[in-house]
């Protein structure tokens, strides 16, 4: 191998090199980004396969207005984990087809995703599952219930 060829292989390496390079910048700049949509649904998709369920409770529903002008239906529940308390909220507008928000009461008990390791990242409601209940669970009540038999809890005094 003579120099002359070497300098055709550095050549023919450094162009490579650039054309790589420049593959590389245009793909960064030309990709299609997810919007915020995208990465909402993609979060729920993610939680609802993946997330462990802990009680919680809902605090609110409330609307607030958006940055585009329209009004957000924001959805606030509290839980616990591991003596921690969380109070977090989730945007659920485009989740209309899963929740009615006329049926969301507050301080209804609720099942809360969320995933381990990072427990502030849950939600409530997803496409294919919710958390929501639609009544507080009563339990049942016996009418005649036995007596209690007292008499070992008292000692019997002597004559």
């Amino acid at each position: 191998m003579n120099v002359h060829d070497a300098r055709i292989w550095e050549i023919a390496a450094g162009a490579a090199l650039v054309a790589g390079g420049a593959a590389l910048a245009a793909w960064l700049v030309f990709r299609r980004r997810p919007t915020p949509e995208e990465i909402e649904h993609t979060r729920r998709q993610f939680l609802t396969q993946s997330g462990r369920i802990v009680d919680g409770t809902l605090l609110d529903v409330t609307e607030l207005p958006g940055e585009d002008g329209h009004a957000l239906t924001m959805l606030i529940y509290e839980y616990r984990i591991g003596g921690v308390d969380y109070e977090c909220s989730q945007d659920i507008t485009r989740l209309g087809h899963v929740v009615t928000v006329a049926h969301v009461r507050a301080g209804f008990p609720c099942s809360v995703r969320y995933q381990p390791g990072t427990p502030q990242n849950s939600i409530v409601v997803a496409e294919n599952w919710s958390g929501l209940r639609v009544s507080v669970p009563v339990l049942p009540v016996r009418e005649n219930p036995a007596p209690i038999d007292s008499s070992r809890l008292h000692p019997k005094t002597g004559s």
